[in-house]
């Protein structure tokens, strides 16, 4: 999964995307309140880990303007903001989580556990666009009442696109989820892969679920 840290003290910043490596998470570090913003709209994070005293913007307006917008990425202040209506605001602006400084990183990680375990009971186990349904739980996918047998990175791949039903999703973030990698290699390992993957979903069927986007990405849904 992939933690996005928003904190302006590089040593915290740096303690934090180790520990949280070392845990198998992958971590991106905004180190003031407007990259930090910029990075939670575009990026495909499972949970982000925010102080409240950034440079250019704060943690309150970075989580005010996020809930506005309608993103719903979970988020647990760590700040040294140890009052108790500091504590209730956060809460009360829809943080998910609310951990003073100084803190012991075992309490962060179980307090980040917990979050994404209540976040992940919330998915829905069967994906369905059109005739395709995908069953993250056992693994399945089937179109039209047929199976489909599908390498584990297809799997990944298509439940990437699945995640943003009738939205683009670009070549950078399907790389980024379904390879782990923060940067485009200059290879064409997506087009590869989505190729096989093509040839399973769609060719079989009348109607393609899976287009390209010229120049952006690839976009599942049924037309």
């Amino acid at each position: 999964m992939r933690l996005l840290v928003i904190e302006d003290e590089q040593r915290t910043a740096t303690h934090l995307q180790k520990g949280l490596r070392e845990n198998g998470f992958v971590v991106d570090v905004a180190y003031d309140g407007v990259e930090g913003l910029q990075l939670a709209r575009i990026g495909a994070y499972a949970l982000i880990v925010l102080d409240v005293m950034l440079p250019s913007m704060d943690g309150w307006e970075i989580l005010n303007q996020l809930r506005q917008a309608g993103v719903r990425i979970p988020v647990l202040f760590l700040t040294a903001r140890d009052k108790v209506e500091d504590r209730v605001k956060g809460l009360e602006m829809g943080a998910d989580d609310y951990l003073v400084k100084p803190y012991a990183f075992s309490e962060l990680l179980a307090r980040i556990r917990t979050i994404l375990r209540r976040g992940l009971g919330k998915q829905e186990e069967v994906l369905r666009i059109g005739d395709l349904e995908i069953d993250s739980r056992r693994h399945k996918v089937t179109r039209a009442g047929q199976n489909l047998y599908l390498s584990r990175r297809e799997f990944v791949l298509l439940s990437c696109l699945a995640q943003s039903p009738g939205e683009v999703v670009s070549r950078t973030r399907i790389v980024e989820q379904v390879w782990d990698i923060n940067f485009d290699t200059g290879t064409n390992i997506v087009e590869a892969t989505m190729r096989r993957l093509r040839a399973k979903v769609d060719d079989p069927f009348e109607k393609p679920l899976i287009h390209n986007v010229r120049g952006v990405g690839y976009v599942l849904e049924a037309r």
